[in-house]
């Protein structure tokens, strides 16, 4: 399957159980994540400040090297799945979400604010129990 790469056929095996539980992980965080945004989230066009405490700098350092890191191998994987068996585009999303770039909140929240993505986290959050996402537009 992917010797026109130059990979053997068993690392064609590890691509296809890698896809499979990514797309099993995928459909098990997806709505866990859209439950714990807070309502008023996307309600400013602008982004409040960090919940990290400012006392332990090096934890939040730590942790936005480790979350980039992490996004970069998501978004790594979902580039080879555009090509490969797997869920690819949703790879990308994931990855968009977790790497810290210039416009990302004004990305989030331009996708939220499409309709059918709006109508389908307020589904999930009312099945939660949860309140609808406010959107000052």
């Amino acid at each position: 399957m992917l010797e026109w790469i130059g990979l053997p056929s068993a690392a064609g095996w590890w691509v296809v159980i890698a896809s499979a539980c990514m797309f099993g992980l995928t459909l098990i965080a997806a709505p866990l994540l859209v439950i714990r945004i807070p309502a008023d989230y996307f309600a400013s066009p602008h982004r409040s400040s960090s919940g990290f405490p400012r006392r332990h700098a090096w934890f939040r350092w730590l942790w936005l090297i480790a979350k980039n890191v992490l996004g970069f191998g998501f978004l790594f994987f979902g580039v080879l799945m555009l090509v490969l068996p797997g869920q690819g585009l949703l790879t990308i999303l994931i990855a968009a979400t977790m790497l810290d770039f210039p416009g990302k909140f004004k990305l989030e929240r331009w996708v939220v604010t499409r309709r059918g993505v709006l109508t389908s986290i307020n589904w999930l959050r009312k099945r939660r129990g949860k309140a609808p996402l406010v959107l000052d537009r």
